[in-house]
């Protein structure tokens, strides 16, 4: 007669096998979807406060079950955050509490501070400090997308602080889903973040706010907006939920390139005003410069 397998040991193996992710809005359900396709996980559990997003993330199918922070901590191995940089940055300290053996990612736009909160804590081992490079003007569990990782860098933070086990699973994680991976500092994600995302949602949103105050026909803005003004002005459609958060916690690294670009905006605005057409022509040609990086 054939033994059976103790419940305990059926358990332990499918926990092994699950993942939880805290927050189902683009990244969290887009992470979800990507997990389940490369077989990184039998089971995905989502947890998210809002009882409207929760619906839809099941309607959807992003995950198997909807879960509280405890029911995550006993039933996965794996606990992802893909929350609000601030609420990362509190749940933290409670997911360590609760830890094991488990391996804890977060996925937010900013590093420095997470990191802090990792360091300071017995059991900050175990986890890993990441920020996948992706990202639509689009929120919630809807916008979430098939393949959004296929091809996009995702940065690791301060990885000598991370145990072997959970640095390697977070590596063949985001291997596994097609992305590249880069390693540095908190301090240097930040700095470069500010310059590469941060100031073009700034950007964004002040470009709306300006043809918002200045044009107020709105049948105006959407028969004549072209498809520069709409690509340029998309980010002001993000969600200032994570937005904020992000712009004041690194507010020291986003008002130094914000204030660059305010100079080179009085630059142009100098060169109209004084009809120097040789300058204004000498920084559209260095901003073409540009073309060798992003082809």
């Amino acid at each position: 007669m054939k033994k059976s397998v103790p419940t305990k040991i059926i358990n332990d193996i499918e926990r092994q096998q699950t993942v939880a992710i805290v927050g189902m809005g683009l990244i969290g359900g887009s992470l979800a979807l990507a997990l389940k396709a490369h077989g990184l996980a039998i089971k995905v559990l989502g947890v998210e406060a809002d009882e409207i997003h929760a619906k839809k993330a099941m309607e959807c199918q992003l995950v198997d079950q909807i879960v509280d922070i405890e029911g995550a901590m006993l039933q996965a191995s794996v606990v992802i955050m893909a929350i609000p940089v601030n609420a990362a940055e509190k749940l933290l300290p409670e997911l360590l509490n609760a830890c094991k053996d488990h391996i804890i990612l977060d996925v937010g736009s900013t590093k420095a501070a997470i990191c802090k909160v990792a360091v300071a804590h017995s059991k900050g081992s175990h986890f890993v400090a990441t920020h996948p490079m992706w990202g639509t003007e689009f929120s919630g569990p809807e916008a979430a997308q098939h393949g959004a990782f296929t091809g996009k860098a995702v940065v690791i933070c301060s990885e000598d602080f991370s145990n072997k086990k959970a640095l390697s699973w977070a590596e063949n994680m985001y291997t596994t889903m097609g992305m590249h991976l880069l390693y540095m500092s908190a301090n240097s994600h930040d700095l470069h973040a500010a310059y590469v995302s941060h100031i073009s949602h700034i950007t964004s949103f002040a470009l709306a706010n300006t043809v918002l105050e200045k044009e107020k026909e709105d049948e105006a803005i959407f028969e004549m907006a072209s498809g520069g003004f709409e690509s340029t002005v998309r980010l002001a459609k993000s969600n200032p939920a994570m937005w904020l958060p992000i712009f004041m916690e690194n507010k020291e690294n986003v008002l130094d390139v914000l204030n660059e670009h305010i100079s080179q905006l009085k630059k142009f605005k100098s060169c109209l005003e004084k009809e120097n057409v040789g300058y204004l022509k000498e920084l559209m040609e260095n901003a073409n410069k540009i073309t060798r990086i992003l082809k």
